[in-house]
Order: structure tokens, then C-alpha cells, then sequence
């Protein structure tokens, strides 16, 4: 039976994290995306004023995965929630347990936490990652549509 570990990551991790983040996004066509660093990644989830949190996955061992994520508040609640930014599994290790795992994991960190919920997003076209999704029960959110701003459009709309 293989042994499953989930460990809270730390700044030795930050080589670890990029290279899962990079092998996330080459899974989403979305590799050219990946601009952060090693030294974005320390400071951005180790650094001092960070609100975010990680946390590797480990299978016998080895390091197979990992999942980022921070908390949320919902005024229409008046509670916190758990959102899950990122949770990647190596191909080798899917279906080992690992993502179940991970995601459990977040689950007891958000009952510990007093959250309300925990959420995350899936691309649409991910059927892999939705059908597992909705075998542990969780419910596509249907009403609302994600907005961004970012780079250049997020600098010209804070300064215009």
C-alpha cells in the first residue's frame, strides 16, 4: 500500500513549487503564462507579509504534488472560506490517492478554520479534473462568471 503524506511547504519547496507550477501549465497550454521565479515564489508564499499557503503532497516519499491556497471572506456568510488557487498531481502519481488526499487535507484545514466552504476553479474543457470534482461530490458554480483584471489593463484602469 503506498503511503501518502501532506506536509505544509516551506522556502526549501520553492524550487519544488515552480517546477510543479511550470508542469501545471504545460498541462493547460498555458506554459508561455508561467513568468514567476524562484525568488517570486519565496517571497510571494514565504515572505513576510504573505497571506497565502502551500502545501506538497508526498507518495512514498517523493514529492508528487502540491496545492496553494488562502482564505476568502463571504459577506452574504459572515464567514471565511478556503480558496484553492493551484493543486497539481504528477501524471505518475494520478490516481494514487494523492489529489484525494490533498484535497481532504484543505477540507479538514477549512472545518479547523470555521470556513464555510471551499472553492477553487476548472477549465472548461479539463473533463478529467471535473469528473474527479464531482466525484467527491462538488458542485460547478453556474451563475457567476470570473472577471480579471491584470498587467497592463490593472495598471492603466488603478492610474487612469
Amino acid at each position: 500500500m503506498s503511503a501518502i503524506e501532506i506536509r505544509d511547504a516551506s522556502i526549501e519547496d520553492s524550487a519544488l513549487i515552480l517546477r510543479f507550477v511550470t508542469e501545471l501549465a504545460i498541462y493547460e497550454k498555458a506554459e508561455h503564462e508561467v513568468i514567476a521565479t524562484q525568488d517570486d515564489i519565496e517571497e510571494s508564499l514565504f515572505g513576510p507579509e504573505t497571506k497565502t499557503k502551500a502545501v506538497i503532497c508526498q507518495l512514498n516519499g517523493e514529492a508528487v504534488g502540491f496545492a496553494v491556497y488562502f482564505f476568502n471572506y463571504s459577506t452574504w456568510l459572515g464567514k471565511h472560506g478556503l480558496y484553492l488557487e493551484d493543486l497539481y498531481v504528477s501524471p505518475e502519481a494520478r490516481g494514487s490517492g494523492a489529489g484525494k488526499a490533498l484535497l481532504k487535507h484543505l477540507a479538514k484545514i477549512a472545518v479547523s478554520k470555521n470556513c464555510e466552504r471551499v472553492e477553487w476553479s476548472v477549465l472548461d474543457w479539463n473533463e478529467p479534473a471535473i469528473q474527479f470534482y464531482q466525484s467527491i461530490g462538488a458542485q460547478p458554480k453556474d451563475e457567476w462568471i470570473g472577471y480579471r483584471l491584470s498587467g497592463k489593463t490593472l495598471e492603466e484602469f488603478a492610474n487612469g
